[in-house]
């Protein structure tokens, strides 16, 4: 029933579209014309039960995008990672601002999120406000193409975007959308929090409770998504995510440092290491040391707990999971303040 809808809703575009045939820039070929894609097709129908003709029409209007690679593609000359400057492009006042005025329209539905899940607020509005600054920045690719470039024309990680290729056929069949209507970044990451395909069907939720889950029109499936994913990946209720860290001067930090930020140390082990908590009263907890660079200038030393590791769960870098921490704690006190001015 669910394949005749699908099919259905291609029909329907197929009468109503006025896209013309794709061109690929490297190829004569179509990606519907495409071995591989072909072979695609065969495992989405052996596996999935996908009709063929159906999933032709969508290869044959799915287009090479040459910016997809261009945006994925590690830099030729990477240089030295500044942490201050990767700071400086979330933690400004017009991002501040902005999750300020979402907070403010939308904080019914945040506090009944973090209560629901057990995600602090300002960490749920942290995330939203890092991947779109809350809605304004959501990616104008088509998803299909996209992430078919990926899939068939990007080897380092085509098992990976072949993957997110078929959650997404997976994903607008169990929506009833036709697959060419989702829009989204380079990578394939849709709507306000940025979730991959095979994201959205896993862990987002219909927050709403208007019968479907829509993460790019709706910002309450975006926060509920957000905070369940939060959750689903570990995040430890009225716990830590982390705190600033003092170093003896001295100390050998390197296998501290070669940990990156799985959660591993404890108390005691740090203290042996000559690290410590800047405040003085360390959490029990275990811990990653977190070492933030910036060229020229003194790192930051913190120390990042489970939640600081859960944070990375979204995008395995210290810079992002440090940035959603400091932007959400950000926005709470810009808030606060607002509040405050109108007593």
């Amino acid at each position: 029933m669910k394949n005749a809808s699908f099919r259905r809703s291609l029909t329907l575009a197929l009468l109503t579209s006025c896209l013309g045939a794709p061109t690929m820039a490297h190829a004569t070929e179509r990606y519907a014309d495409r071995p591989e894609t072909q072979q695609f097709i065969a495992e989405m129908q052996q596996r999935h039960g996908f009709d063929k003709d159906a999933l032709t029409y969508i290869f044959r209007r799915a287009q090479y995008l040459p910016s997809v690679i261009k945006a994925i593609s590690p830099p030729k000359d990477p240089g030295v990672r500044s942490w201050q400057r990767y700071r400086g492009r979330f933690i400004e006042p017009v991002r501040i601002k902005a999750g300020v005025a979402f907070w403010e329209r939308y904080q019914d539905t945040i506090k009944a999120a973090s209560e629901k899940y057990g995600v602090p607020e300002e960490i749920i509005v942290g995330i939203i406000g890092v991947e779109t600054i809350y809605g304004r920045n959501t990616g104008n690719y088509q998803a299909v193409s996209a992430l078919s470039t990926l899939a068939f024309d990007y080897p380092r990680r085509a098992e990976l975007f072949r993957g997110e290729l078929e959650n997404l056929l997976l994903m607008a069949r169990e929506q009833h959308r036709d697959p060419l209507d989702y829009q989204g970044s380079y990578a394939g990451a849709l709507g306000l929090p940025q979730f991959l395909p095979s994201s959205v069907r896993n862990y987002a939720v219909d927050f709403d409770g208007d019968g479907q889950i829509d993460l790019l029109n709706s910002p309450k499936d975006a926060i509920g998504s957000v905070a369940r994913y939060m959750q689903m990946h570990g995040w430890e209720s009225d716990a830590p995510v982390a705190v600033r860290a003092s170093v003896t001067p001295g100390a050998d930090l390197t296998a501290l440092i070669a940990n990156d930020v799985d959660p591993a140390f404890d108390p005691a082990t740090l203290a042996s290491r000559g690290v410590k908590a800047a405040s003085g009263e360390m959490p029990a907890n275990k811990a990653a040391f977190i070492e933030l660079v910036t060229p020229g200038e003194d790192s930051e030393y913190w120390l990042g707990y489970q939640n600081f590791y859960v944070i990375t769960r979204y995008n395995r870098s210290s810079f992002y999971a440090m940035s959603v921490f400091q932007l959400g704690e950000a926005v709470k006190a810009a808030r606060q303040t607002a509040l405050a001015n109108r007593r």
